[in-house]
């Protein structure tokens, strides 16, 4: 009789969690899309347009790129199965990591299954009751969920609001913390502006504290040699830990940190999502490498990149920091609305919702990638609201 009453107890929970949540325009459903190219996909018998991939560069469906992930897959299979601490980590994992070193400019650099274990790593190794953690509030969920996860160990949490480096100055004059960690994006996901990376410099080294950035949305896509924006500031030398991702520009698959020698053998073996996770198949590894070779021996993709991005900047008349467009509409119901009348157009342009977003702020997230054509964006651009 209990074991009816606890069952039937969880699925009265469930069923009326699900109806309040349908009912406040926030239910998202699974669409299984079939890939064309970087920016084309068939969907029910529609060829739809991407607006909606990080794929920034179009180098997932680059002929280099998937020469060398065949080739690899050709030779090496995916590569041994295991944790990085176990079996799973080869030399071409070791060659990646040094890569990714280089372009950051810094001694080492560490891969992860996705940024989210990365960012989650780093703030759980790090955090005990010496430790001060200060988070932009518009940071990417994975950094909210470390702080989270590391108040839970000990750390002291503060969040100041978005960019606002005087109340960040404040939280860090009253803290009494030794160890203290700001945590930034340095392009905001769904808002695609640009943290203040030199005056949150300024304010680490006034008050002794490191940085962690999160260039998830930045590398490849920022900097001369695509280190990033801490490059296109001239910060990277000042900066402790470098998240990315090789999802996003890089058109592949995984995450990973840059740092000292030390911090990176102090993640890898405290770092629970590092110890405990299987480590990248070896042609994810062989995509990455080759995008790094590709924004240097084709640097016409990412100019053709900044080239859409101010085209459309000048489309909607509105001033755009990175390939990240927010369309502010408001109500989740009207963005859903424009996001079908989109769809139904040919073009797959996601509407946002809380809690992705603050609440009154639903928005379509449209992403600029090099793959894109020209006559592709103007003709979204006509269907876009002014004023947004």
């Amino acid at each position: 009789m209990s074991r009816v009453r606890t069952e039937n107890s969880w699925r009265h929970w469930l069923e009326e969690s699900l109806d309040e949540w349908k009912s406040d325009g926030l239910m998202r459903e699974l669409r299984p899309i079939e890939a064309i190219s970087s920016v084309l996909v068939r969907f029910e018998g529609q060829d739809l347009v991407l607006f909606s991939s990080n794929d920034y560069l179009g180098l997932s469906f680059h002929p280099k790129v998937r020469e060398a992930v065949a080739d690899s897959v050709l030779k090496k299979g995916m590569g041994p199965r295991g944790s990085a601490l176990v079996c799973g980590y080869t030399t071409d994992h070791q060659e990646l990591e040094k890569k990714l070193a280089g372009l950051k400019g810094t001694e080492s650099a560490l891969l992860f299954p996705t940024g989210y274990a990365a960012n989650l790593a780093v703030l759980t190794s790090i955090a005990d009751s010496e430790t001060a953690i200060f988070s932009d509030e518009l940071n990417h969920a994975s950094l909210i969920d470390g702080c989270r996860a590391a108040k839970s160990l000990g750390a002291e949490v503060r969040i100041y609001p978005h960019k606002d480096t005087d109340s960040l100055e404040t939280l860090l004059r009253a803290s009494s913390r030794p160890k203290k960690l700001i945590v930034t994006d340095t392009v905001f996901s769904m808002d695609g502006d640009l943290a203040p990376l030199p005056e949150i410099v300024r304010l680490k080294n006034e008050y002794e504290a490191w940085l962690l950035v999160d260039e998830a949305h930045g590398t490849l896509v920022f900097g001369e040699n695509g280190g990033g924006v801490c490059e296109s500031f001239g910060v990277s030398s000042e900066v402790e830990i470098q998240m990315g991702t090789l999802s996003k520009a890089f058109g592949s698959q995984g995450g990973f940190i840059a740092a000292s020698d030390e911090f990176k053998r102090w993640v890898m073996n405290r770092g629970r999502p590092f110890v405990f996770s299987t480590e990248l198949p070896i042609p994810a590894v062989a995509a990455a490498l080759t995008a790094i070779h590709l924004i240097h021996s084709e640097p016409e993709i990412r100019n053709r990149l900044w080239k859409w991005v101010d085209l459309f900047s000048k489309g909607i008349g509105k001033r755009l920091e990175s390939p990240i467009v927010p369309v502010v509409i408001g109500e989740n119901e009207a963005t859903l609305k424009l996001s079908q009348e989109l769809l139904e157009s040919g073009f797959h342009v996601p509407g946002i919702r809380p809690p992705t977003v603050p609440k009154g702020t639903a928005r379509l997230r449209v992403a600029l990638s090099a793959a894109h054509e020209e006559r592709d964006l103007d003709r979204l651009i006509s269907r876009l609201p002014k004023g947004h």
